[in-house]
């Protein structure tokens, strides 16, 4: 079993379902870039960059034991006319996914889009879309409801 599925396989089936199906979705939008996945000590992250390098992510996908959330890495700066994104800090914003459908919504895609903008050029300079296993921790929560 691979460090990605080992990762999934301590969610719930119904968390673990859609986080693979949010995973899915998300990476459609990329056909080209990185994902750096991260099993860290709060959730499993699948993050997007447009290179190898942990700071260029723009956007990560995480899964903790309840939900799914989508995170901008630099959220504070996309217009949200549909008030969808959450957070208060000075740069991420989130969305809790109710569904890995939600993905698909005119109003999740246009924050994508704005999102996806400003590293359009180097997402067409990398490579087909790769995936790269960055950490995983040896201590972790658990990953199911308490």
């Amino acid at each position: 079993m691979n460090a990605i599925d080992a990762g999934l396989a301590r969610y719930t089936p119904a968390i673990e379902a859609e986080l693979r199906e949010a995973r899915i979705r998300l990476c459609s939008l990329f056909p080209r870039g990185y994902e750096l996945v991260f099993d860290n000590y709060n959730a499993l992250v699948f993050g997007i960059s447009p290179t190898e390098r942990t700071p260029d992510a723009f956007v990560s996908l995480a899964g903790y034991p309840k939900w799914v959330t989508l995170f901008s890495l630099r959220g504070v700066d996309l217009h949200d006319p549909a008030g969808l994104l959450r957070g208060d800090g000075k740069q991420v914003r989130s969305i809790r996914l109710a569904s890995a459908t939600d993905i698909d919504t005119p109003e999740v895609a246009a924050l994508m889009a704005q999102a996806i903008a400003p590293h359009a050029s180097a997402l067409l300079a990398a490579p087909a879309l790769t995936t790269v296993v960055k950490s995983v921790s040896p201590r972790q929560r658990s990953r199911r409801p308490a």
